[in-house]
């Protein structure tokens, strides 16, 4: 039992090392002093006075060692480092994990589409849509929304994820402009989501491989930077439809341990509406690409460099 306690302040400890590196003196009024520093960000001790807790306490909570703040304690954490929106949620829901107080999230993801939502899918033609897991498994698709995507269907089933897709599948690397700021924001999404369960099979199971697989993904995920998406617009670089920059919104699916539904559109009488119409019917499978491209291999990928967005912000 220590040893899960243990764990849970020391996810919630590495948090804060990550958040704190990525505030600067000067953004919350202190001077910047002289020298170089040894640490990017705040040291401890200022963010601890900054938060008016001592820095013992300060450094075991850090470390791991002390599992317990009160909501008021971390609500002067997040203030300190400037945490809003899901950055601010996920500063608590490490904290309550921490305690060992229940979380609200499910504790597994269901990947069972109810025929409700398959009917949904369908009506929503000419839009592509498809619905993910709370960790980025494609569960679904109507075919507009299986064309968006060129190369993920000849995948396994299980391997149809969107943030491996991104990082992996030489289309994913092409097909969103710009990818950098694409893949950083699907990992920090990736981070608002695991939500009180860090330890789920899938979550850990997929991290573990874009680890090994994808030179690009750990720098990003140590960041622990966190957005929850819930719409937004995205750029493509389609080798069949050609480019658009399509909107889109990400709607929750009750009682699915964390589904959601994405449905893509265009603007009425714009050519991104006509490159998207293109996806109702057309045959988009890349002329480039095997008709059977092979599962991902441990060959990493070419190194893009990341420029992460401070997706805290979100």
């Amino acid at each position: 039992m220590a040893a899960a306690a243990d764990t849970r302040g020391t996810e919630l400890g590495r948090y804060l090392k990550a958040r704190r590196a990525q505030v600067r003196p000067e953004d919350v009024g202190l001077p910047a002093g002289t020298g170089l520093r040894r640490t990017p960000g705040l040291r401890r001790e200022e963010l601890a006075a900054l938060a008016g807790v001592s820095v013992d306490y300060y450094i075991r909570l850090e470390r791991g060692r002390e599992t317990n703040p009160s909501p008021a304690v971390v609500d002067a954490l997040g203030r300190a480092l400037r945490l809003r929106g899901d950055g601010y949620e996920r500063l608590h829901e490490l904290a309550e994990l921490a305690s060992g107080r229940p979380s609200a999230l499910p504790a597994c993801s269901d990947h069972t589409v109810r025929d409700s939502v398959l009917r949904m899918l369908e009506s929503v033609r000419p839009l592509p849509a498809y619905v993910v897991s709370r960790y980025n498994r494609v569960l679904a698709a109507n075919p507009p929304g299986r064309r968006l995507m060129p190369g993920l269907w000849d995948w396994p089933e299980d391997k149809r994820n969107l943030t491996r897709y991104l990082f992996l599948h030489p289309v994913g690397r092409t097909l969103y402009e710009p990818w950098e700021q694409t893949v950083a924001l699907s990992v920090a999404h990736l981070r608002a989501v695991s939500g009180a369960d860090p330890d789920d099979p899938e979550l850990t199971a997929l991290v573990g491989e874009l680890m090994l697989k994808s030179p690009e993904f750990a720098p990003l995920w140590e960041r622990y930077d966190v957005c929850e998406r819930s719409g937004g617009q995205k750029c493509f670089r389609h080798p069949k439809a050609g480019p658009m920059t399509l909107t889109y919104e990400v709607m929750r699916l009750a009682r699915t341990g964390g589904q959601r539904m994405v449905v893509y559109q265009a603007a009425p009488g714009t050519p991104d509406e006509t490159a998207m119409l293109r996806l109702e019917s057309a045959d988009t499978r890349p002329r480039s690409a095997p008709s059977n491209p092979p599962e991902p291999t441990t060959e990493p990928c070419p190194a893009d460099t990341p420029s992460p967005a401070h997706a805290s912000a979100c």
